[in-house]
């Protein structure tokens, strides 16, 4: 089976790690910018090969992991020159672009666009760890507009990963991603950034940090090359999130203003019972 991977980091060097322990045949071409990456890739045996575009002509399966905007850029391409049942999986954080760029393309129906839930706050080639995706979400956009037999090909490879599906149309997984996915990442460099211009003149802040701060600013580890055309793609939906959660935190400041601590201790309350929410209970169940 060969195999083209687009962009051999945290997701596409994991997917290919996996792929390679769940089909003893792949072969796979990894393509990258960075010429470093790729010699990494080589040593770890995350990939067999290095190549460029035009080694995508025979590929069976082309894996788009890198940034939305490259993506965006690049997927017209690829399609022109593909086989006519190659299967292309995208693994970006937003979907809505990317659907309408290829809307009209003549092989539309051999792109399934997808996002798996997976990753962690790491980057590069270096960071991919075999069985990122078991027990995670990957979540399928538009799949009537790819070809059944493609569709079959990619949900017998996702279940292979251990991997569990959904399916949403690309206005809605980009609506409710900006709040569980990319408002969270605003937090946490937004966080890191406060505290950062205060250790400035506070030397000591750093070592009173304890776990909760970490855990809290992890994903301002992130990288802003991924994530900056992220927010681009999604604005309307990340402003809309942003300004309700301002208006928490506005709410949250007003409340200690006026010494309502029982104000306090009920919208903490309340908020607890995500807990069970995270479990996959119902919130009209608790």
């Amino acid at each position: 089976m060969k195999i083209g991977i687009i962009g051999i980091g945290l997701i596409g060097g994991s997917l290919a790690r996996d792929l390679k322990k769940v089909y003893a045949e792949a072969y796979i071409t990894g393509i990258d910018t960075s010429e470093a990456h790729l010699e990494t890739a080589l040593k770890l045996g995350i990939i067999d090969a290095k190549g460029d575009e035009s080694s995508l002509k025979d590929a069976e399966i082309i894996i788009l992991s890198i940034p939305v905007d490259a993506a965006v850029n690049v997927l017209p391409g690829i399609l022109d020159t593909v086989q006519d049942e190659a299967l292309i999986i995208d693994a970006g954080s937003t979907k809505t672009l990317i659907c309408a760029t290829v809307k009209t393309h003549p092989k539309r129906r051999n792109f399934l666009a997808c996002h798996p839930i997976a990753g962690t706050e790491f980057s590069g080639p270096s960071a991919a760890i075999e069985g990122l995706f078991e027990g995670k979400t990957n979540i399928i956009c538009e799949v009537e507009k790819t070809a059944f037999k493609l569709q079959e090909k990619a949900l017998e490879i996702f279940q292979k990963l251990g991997m569990r599906i959904r399916y949403m149309n690309p206005e809605a997984h980009d609506k409710h991603i900006a709040y569980v996915s990319h408002l969270s990442h605003i937090s946490s460099f937004m966080l890191g950034k406060t505290v950062i211009e205060k250790e400035k003149n506070e030397r000591d802040i750093f070592d009173m940090a304890g776990s909760g701060f970490e855990s809290t600013v992890r994903l301002a580890k992130s990288s802003p090359a991924m994530w900056t055309p992220i927010f681009d793609q999604n604005k309307e939906n990340v402003i809309e999130t942003l300004e309700e959660y301002i208006q928490n935190l506005e709410s949250f400041k007003q409340k200690l203003k006026e010494d309502d601590l029982e104000g306090l201790y009920k919208d903490m309350q309340d908020t607890n019972k995500i807990k069970e929410i995270l479990k996959g209970i119902p919130l009209n169940k608790l």
